[in-house]
C-alpha cells in the first residue's frame, strides 16, 4: 500500500461522550473577537508538560489559570486551542503582563509567544536546515534517485530539464515512452510494472494518474518552482532536496495498490540500471521474516550493490510495534510536523467561532448557511435511520434535507454523504489525529468533540441555526517538530536490539508536485485539477530522507549505504522524549539535518558480511543465506543483533526483570581530513550506569577505524528509558541514541 494520509479515517465517535463537557466549553471555546480590547493582547502558548488528566479536568484547569491571570479589563479569556496527545498545554490571547503572571503559576512549564514567520511552500527543507542556497556539490547532477511509486507526471515544472546535460554514463536504464509519455534529462528513466496483467482501465504507461508518485519525486529532487501553491495555500517556491539530481521512475503502484512481485521487479531493474538511492514510500503487513518481505529483500540486494534504500515507517501509529519497514540494511523514516499548520475556522450565526483542522481551499465568502445535524437528515427512502446518517457516509443523507446546508457529522470521515447530497459544507469531529489536515470534496473542517458539542447544542436551541466555514488559514507552529500521531512506532518486534524507526523527517501537510489527474480528496465528483497538492504521511517523510541521502552522496560518491545512513543518524537533531510519545520508538535518532550530515566526523559503517553475520545470529540457516547471497557465505562467525555496527543502541529486557545489563561492540571510521581525537560523553537517567571503553579515540588519517564497547547496567524506572552517547572532537558531535526498554512479552 502507499502511505498517504489524506485518505485515513478514524473510528466513529458518539455524541454521548460530549454531553458532560458542554458547560465548560461554552465558556472556554466561545469567540472573543467581538470584544474591543482583544487587540491589546497577543496569542501565547502555555506549555504545561505531560500531565495525566482527562480532557474535562485539563480544560477546567486551563480555565482556572486564565481566571487567575486575567487583567481587570473586563475581557473574558478563552482557550483558543489545546494539546492533549503527547503533551499538555493550550493557546490563549494574553497581555504581556498576563503572560508573565501565567509563567509563574504552579503547573505551567513555560509561556511563549505564538510567533508568525514568513512561510515558504516546501517549507520543510528550510525547516530542517537545507535552504535553496545551501552548498551543493558540482557532482549533484550525477546522482540518480530511483522512485518506486505510482509513476510521475512528466510535464510538471518540477521536472523541467533546463540546464541539465545528458544522463550520467553509469546510467543503463530505459524509458518506456509512448504517445503520451517521454523522458528528458531530469526524468532519465521510467518503467511500469503490472505482473498480473490487469490494468483495470488504467493506461499502460509510467504516467501518474494518482498524484502520489509525482509528490514523492518532486520532494526528493524537484526543481525550484516559484509561485507554487495549492489553490493559493502555502504559496511560495516548491523544490526538492537534491534539486539537480536525476530521477528514475519505477511505477509499481496502481489505483488498486502495489504488488510485491512488481516491487521486486522494480528493485531488480533499478539495481541494474545504476541508481544511487532508492526511495520507497510503500509498505503493508508482514510476517516478521526479512526474507518474506518484498521490500526487505529488494533493499538487501540493493545494499549489496552499494545502493541505499529509504523506506517509510508506516501510518499505523501510535500503536507500539506498528512499523511496516524495519530491515537494518535500509532506513525507516517516521513523520513529523513542521512549523506550519493549517486551521479552518467555523463561524456560527450567534457570532461564536471555532477552530478546526482541514486543508480547505473553498471560500464561502463568510456567508451564513443553514446548519443541520446529520442524524436529523436520514435518507429514509434508502432504509437509513439517524443512527447511520449521523456519520454522513455516502447515500445516508436525504438530499431534500441536506442540499444547500452545512451538515454536522460524527466521526472523522470525508463527509462523502454530505457531498453527494449537495450540502454546501460539512463539519466532522473527533479527538484523534488532530495534528494534520486533509482535503474534503466540499468546504469542511474537522473540529474537536467539545466544539462539536457546542455546535450541536446551538443547532437544537435556535430556531434558524446558521454557520459558515472559512477558507483555511496558515499559522506558525512553534512546538514543531512533533512526531505525527499516525506515524508508526517501534519497537522492532523482529530484531528488538535494532532501534527502529531510524529517523524522523517532515511528513505533515507537505506541499509538492501533483498529477492533474489525481483526486484531491479521493471522492468521485471532486473535479479539482492541481499541479501541487498538500498531503501528509510517512510517504512524505521518506522522500525527505531520500533527498538528503542523495545530497550527501553527491559530496561522497564513494560512501557505502551504511555510511550515508550513519551520517544522517549521528548528526540528527534529538527530539524530546517528554513531549513526543514513545520517545526513540517514535523518532529514532532524531530529525535529519542534511547540511551537518555532509561532514559527520565518524561513521558506523557496515558491509554485506556484517549483515550476513547478523542474520546468522537471528537464526537464519546457512542454506538460506547462501541462496540469498549467491555465494559461500557461512555462519562460522555470527553476531548478536546488539553487535551489528549500527549507529544506535537498543537494549531490550523482560518486563519481569528488576535490573538490566548489556553491552554493545562498535567500530567507527574516521572521515575527516586531519588528525583528530574524539572523547566520549554519556548522558542518561540516574538509574543506569553507562560506560564506554575506551572513552578516547585518536585518529591520524581518513579511513582509520577504531573500536569500542558500550556497557549498560542498572534498573529501569519506566518502560522505556532514553540515554545517548556523544563522541566529540571539540567541533563535530557524533551522537547515538541509547534506548533501554521492557521488551514485549
Amino acid at each position: 500500500m502507499k502511505f498517504r494520509m489524506d485518505s485515513r479515517s478514524s473510528a466513529p465517535l458518539l455524541w454521548i461522550s460530549l454531553l458532560s463537557y458542554a458547560s465548560v466549553l461554552l465558556t472556554c471555546h466561545s469567540s472573543s473577537s467581538d470584544h474591543p480590547n482583544v487587540r491589546h493582547s497577543s496569542t501565547y502558548i502555555v506549555y504545561t508538560g505531560n500531565t495525566k488528566t482527562d480532557e474535562a479536568s485539563a480544560l477546567s484547569q486551563y480555565t482556572s489559570f486564565l481566571l487567575k491571570v486575567s487583567d481587570s479589563d473586563g475581557v473574558p479569556k478563552s482557550v483558543l486551542h489545546y494539546y492533549k496527545r503527547s503533551f499538555s498545554g493550550f493557546v490563549a490571547k494574553l497581555t504581556e503582563k498576563e503572560a508573565e503572571t501565567m509563567s509563574r503559576l504552579d503547573g505551567v512549564v513555560s509561556v511563549f509567544p505564538n510567533r508568525k514567520r514568513q512561510l515558504h511552500t516546501t517549507r520543510s527543507w528550510d525547516f530542517i536546515g537545507l535552504p535553496l542556497n545551501a552548498q551543493r556539490a558540482t557532482t549533484e547532477s550525477d546522482i540518480i534517485v530511483g522512485v518506486l511509486d505510482s509513476g510521475i507526471w512528466p510535464e510538471s515544472e518540477s521536472f523541467n530539464d533546463k540546464g541539465l546535460g545528458p544522463p550520467p554514463k553509469k546510467w543503463k536504464g530505459t524509458c518506456q515512452s509512448s504517445s503520451n509519455f517521454t523522458c528528458n534529462n531530469k526524468i532519465i528513466g521510467a518503467k511500469y510494472y503490472r505482473s498480473d496483467g490487469s490494468f483495470g482501465g488504467e493506461e499502460k504507461s509510467p504516467r501518474d494518474n494518482d498524484g502520489h508518485g509525482t509528490h514523492i519525486s518532486s520532494t526528493v529532487a524537484g526543481n525550484p518552482v516559484s509561485q507554487a501553491s495549492m489553490l493559493g495555500l502555502a504559496a511560495g517556491t516548491a523544490r526538492g532536496g537534491a534539486i539537480s539530481a536525476r530521477i528514475a521512475v519505477y511505477k509499481v503502484c496502481w489505483l488498486d495498490g502495489c504488488n510485491d512481485a512488481d516491487i521486486l521487479a522494480a528493485f531488480d531493474d533499478a539495481i541494474a540500471d545504476g541508481v544511487d538511492i532508492l526511495s520507497a514510500s510503500l509498505g503493508g503487513p508482514n510476517d516478521q521474516n526479512y526474507f518474506r518481505d518484498g521490500l526487505a529483500i529488494g533493499a538487501f540486494h540493493a545494499m549489496r550493490n552499494g545502493i541505499l534504500t529509504v523506506t517509510s515507517a508506516g501510518n499505523s501509529g501510535p500503536k507500539p510495534g506498528s512499523l511496516a519497514n524495519f530491515s537494518p540494511w535500509s532506513i525507516s523514516v517516521a513523520a513529523s510536523t513542521i512549523d506550519r499548520k493549517f486551521l479552518t475556522k467555523v463561524g456560527l450565526g450567534d457570532n461564536r467561532t471555532f477552530e478546526g483542522i482541514s486543508v480547505n481551499t473553498f471560500d464561502l465568502k463568510e456567508q451564513q448557511y443553514p446548519i443541520i445535524y446529520g442524524g436529523d437528515a436520514p435518507n429514509t427512502k434508502a432504509g437509513i435511520d439517524g443512527l447511520s446518517s449521523r456519520f454522513c457516509n455516502e447515500g445516508s443523507l436525504d438530499p431534500n434535507l441536506a442540499k444547500g446546508k452545512i451538515v454536522l457529522c460524527e466521526g472523522r470521515s470525508k463527509a462523502e454523504g454530505a457531498f453527494v447530497a449537495k450540502a454546501v459544507g460539512a463539519l466532522t469531529q473527533g479527538q484523534n489525529s488532530r495534528d494534520y489536515g486533509w482535503s474534503f470534496p466540499l468546504p469542511a473542517s474537522y473540529i474537536d468533540l467539545q466544539d462539536a458539542n457546542s455546535i450541536f447544542a446551538y443547532i437544537n436551541s435556535t430556531r434558524n441555526p446558521t454557520a459558515t466555514i472559512f477558507r483555511t488559514n496558515e499559522e506558525n507552529d512553534p512546538l514543531a517538530p512533533m512526531v505525527a500521531s499516525f506515524s508508526a512506532r517501534g519497537p522492532n518486534y523482529v530484531s528488538p536490539d535494532i532501534l527502529k524507526p531510524d529517523l524522523v523527517a517532515p511528513g505533515v501537510d507537505i506541499l509538492a508536485g501533483w498529477s492533474p489527474k489525481g483526486s484531491v480528496s479521493e471522492i468521485e465528483g471532486d473535479n479539482r485539477s492541481l499541479q501541487f497538492n498538500i498531503i501528509s504521511g510517512t510517504s512524505m517523510s521518506c522522500p525527505h530522507v531520500s533527498g538528503a541521502a542523495a545530497y550527501i552522496k553527491s559530496f561522497h560518491p564513494e560512501w557505502s549505504p551504511s555510511a550515508i545512513q550513519s551520517a544522517l543518524m549521528t548528526t540528527a537533531r534529538p527530539l524530546s522524549p517528554r513531549i513526543n510519545r514513545d520517545a526513540e520508538f517514535a523518532y529514532g535518532a532524531g530529525q535529519i539535518d542534511p547540511a551537518k550530515a555532509v561532514n559527520p566526523g565518524l561513521v558506523y559503517d557496515a558491509s554485506e558480511v556484517d549483515f550476513v553475520r547478523f542474520l546468522c545470529g537471528q537464526g537464519y540457516s546457512i542454506k538460506t543465506l547462501q541462496l540469498v547471497t549467491g555465494d559461500n557465505s557461512s555462519c562460522s562467525v555470527s553476531a548478536k543483533a546488539s553487535d551489528l555496527n549500527y549507529p544506535s543502541f537498543a537494549l531490550p529486557t523482560p518486563a519481569s526483570n528488576v535490573t538490566v545489563s548489556g553491552s554493545f561492540k562498535r567500530t567507527v571510521t574516521y572521515v575527516g581530513s586531519e588528525k583528530s581525537t574524539y572523547k566520549a560523553t554519556v548522558s542518561g537517567p540516574p538509574g543506569l550506569k553507562i560506560q564506554v571503553n575506551p572513552s578516547v579515540l585518536s585518529f591520524t588519517s581518513s579511513g582509520e577505524k577504531q573500536s569500542f564497547v558500550v556497557s549498560v547496567e542498572g534498573s529501569l524506572e519506566a518502560s522505556i528509558v532514553s540515554a545517548s552517547l556523544l563522541w566529540s572532537d571539540g567541533k563535530i558531535q557524533v551522537r547515538s541514541p541509547i534506548v533501554v526498554f521492557h521488551s514485549p512479552q
